[in-house]
């Protein structure tokens, strides 16, 4: 089947981790399949949806690596793709819904609203829409509508029976239609609730595949008796497991959550969150990295899971590593190039690169290399301790062979072993931390060419105590 698919954001944010494998899920189906993926922007709340978050998701989405057909920076033929814009589009709907005596004005106040609710809840019961202006007659409500009463549009939602809702994730659902309610299709400021606007433009713009959340399980029942009653196709639905954190919560920044945007600073490489993304509650036949046609070529909803997924950091960065080992040298220097320009001398950055690429993940790790390579080195005072405890003796050998090899680390090193009567990690320890700092790292055969050989002889020359 060819799936138009698309990925509906409110802009009232950055996008987060959880929207953006609904995005790429979405994504992936509709270019599996040769189909369209449209992108729109649901920004009727207007006071959180100011216009540069919107280009931030276009900017973000953009970066992920995901392209539309359609949406609202490249037009198409089912626009406009952002939700105000096509207000006017909704009018006639209504009046449909009206005519067919789908739909009725509702003058309850919020105030009484609310009383019902809690009376409701009071007796045990789930709140729900009592129906109380359901029965007004229709010149009843037309007076008081003519009168410049204030009411709400809602859907007349019948009596009894079961709506059967299939569901490419869950399986088929019934829901009882006397438990849902008269639900808000338009408020009484004239704006729409998201049930109607939601499926109207989803009918209107062809799409056949809805892929999101699981909280919108409750939704679907009530956009579909919309759809049925405009006469509109019923699209397939997909609702996938939300994400929690590592500590079995919904995700949020306590326990690990992070927008795209941040995930971006601290430098992740977009094809890392794409197999990252792809398999957070999608099995793939096996966990080995993937390009994107073959993240595409291999996705199935049915091997997405019904349990939460959860976000795991440290995944992630093993994602970012993989992507790290899968760039060529020349797109790895192109992307730490920017970082790197201000330390590293021109003519030397490919092979700095080449030295650190097994030691890193982010360019800030990059960057703190080359501070230690390229200017001078201060050691924390556990470190110098440690350095002082040696024999002075060995650090006069350690200069004095280097001096004798300053291009040529193993002759240095043999030469040294041979001297102090060290070896392993008795002799190559001291010297990877008194040269860098660090116990951990590059081999030093690489770095040493980085460090200017009178830089080497000082940090070979530990404080006294």
């Amino acid at each position: 089947m060819i799936f138009s698919s698309r990925f509906a954001p409110s802009p009232t944010g950055y996008l987060h981790s959880g929207n953006a494998r609904t995005a790429l899920f979405a994504f992936f189906l509709a270019r599996q399949s040769g189909g369209r993926f449209i992108l729109r922007m649901e920004d009727t709340d207007q006071e959180r949806s100011p216009a540069e978050l919107a280009e931030a998701v276009l900017d973000d989405l953009h970066w992920l690596g995901l392209d539309w057909d359609e949406g609202p920076d490249c037009g198409g033929p089912h626009g406009p793709y952002t939700q105000m814009q096509r207000l006017p589009l909704y009018e006639g709907f209504y009046a449909r819904l009206v005519d067919a005596g789908a739909a009725y004005p509702c003058f309850c106040s919020a105030e009484t609203l609310a009383a019902e609710r809690a009376s409701q809840r009071a007796q045990g019961k789930a709140p729900r829409y009592s129906g109380h202006c359901r029965a007004l007659s229709a010149a009843d409500a037309q007076a008081r509508l003519a009168a410049g009463e204030a009411a709400s549009l809602r859907f007349a939602v019948p009596r009894s029976g079961t709506l059967a809702v299939a569901d490419l994730v869950w399986g088929e659902r019934s829901y009882a239609l006397a438990d849902l309610g008269d639900f808000v299709i338009r408020r009484s400021d004239g704006s729409p609730s998201f049930f109607f606007a939601n499926a109207v433009d989803d009918a209107l713009m062809g799409i056949n595949l809805v892929i999101r959340g699981e909280d919108h399980l409750s939704n679907t029942p009530r956009q579909i008796l919309i759809l049925q009653a405009l006469d509109f196709a019923v699209p397939q639905y997909a609702h996938l497991p939300l994400l929690q954190g590592e500590d079995g919560q919904p995700l949020s920044k306590r326990n690990g959550a992070a927008s795209l945007r941040e995930l971006r600073a601290q430098g992740y490489l977009p094809a890392a969150l794409r197999n990252y993304l792809g398999q957070l509650g999608h099995h793939y036949p096996d966990a080995h990295w993937r390009d994107d046609a073959q993240l595409i070529a291999d996705f199935s909803l049915q091997q997405v899971g019904r349990a939460p997924a959860h976000f795991d950091s440290g995944q992630l960065r093993y994602w970012q590593e993989q992507a790290l080992q899968h760039l060529d040298l020349a797109t790895l220097t192109s992307w730490l190039a920017p970082h790197l320009a201000a330390l590293v001398p021109a003519d030397k950055l490919s092979d700095f690169v080449t030295a650190l690429r097994g030691n890193i993940q982010f360019p800030a790790d990059a960057v703190a290399w080359a501070h230690c390579c390229f200017q001078s080195l201060v050691l924390a005072a556990e470190q110098q301790q440690e350095l002082q405890a040696i024999d002075a003796l060995f650090w006069e050998q350690a200069r004095q062979c280097y001096r004798e090899a300053p291009e040529d680390f193993r002759a240095w090193t043999r030469a040294l072993a041979a001297q102090s009567g060290r070896k392993g990690r008795g002799l190559y320890h001291p010297l990877r931390v008194a040269l860098t700092g660090r116990a951990e790292g590059p081999e030093l055969a690489q770095l040493i060419p980085f460090i200017a050989p009178e830089e080497v002889l000082r940090r070979l020359t530990p404080l006294s105590p």
